[in-house]
């Protein structure tokens, strides 16, 4: 079955930088588009980024754009998101997911990144 495992959260100050990691496992991770989703406290889930399957092309939430980094390594089956210049507004448990994200089947656990001083 569908197996994401996430790392790399923590707390970080405002403006500082974290880097995710998932480690995909349990079905065919270079033929699927992945994504990066969060759910804030007391908020629902929301999209985040997603990649297409071979790495070549990305998009992302407006809010943050231009501060975080989607890739992928089909090689090792692992999906990354580089985070920079976090702000408060970014705190939120972080999923790895596959389509469709908002089965909680196709998401990792999560890793919870807080953005404070």
């Amino acid at each position: 079955q569908v197996q994401l495992v996430e790392s790399g959260g923590g707390l970080v100050q405002p403006g500082g930088s974290l880097r995710l990691s998932c480690a995909a496992s349990g079905f065919m991770f270079s033929r699927n588009p992945m994504y990066w989703v969060r759910q804030a406290p007391g908020k629902g889930l929301e999209w985040v980024s997603v990649i297409n399957v071979d790495g070549g092309s990305a998009n992302y939430q407006a809010s943050v754009k231009g501060r975080f980094t989607i890739s992928r390594d089909n090689v090792k089956n692992m999906l990354y998101l580089q985070m920079n210049n976090l702000k408060p507004e970014d705190t939120a448990v972080y999923y790895c997911a596959k389509d469709p994200w908002p089965d909680p089947a196709n998401r990792g656990q999560g890793t919870q990144v807080t953005v404070s001083s």
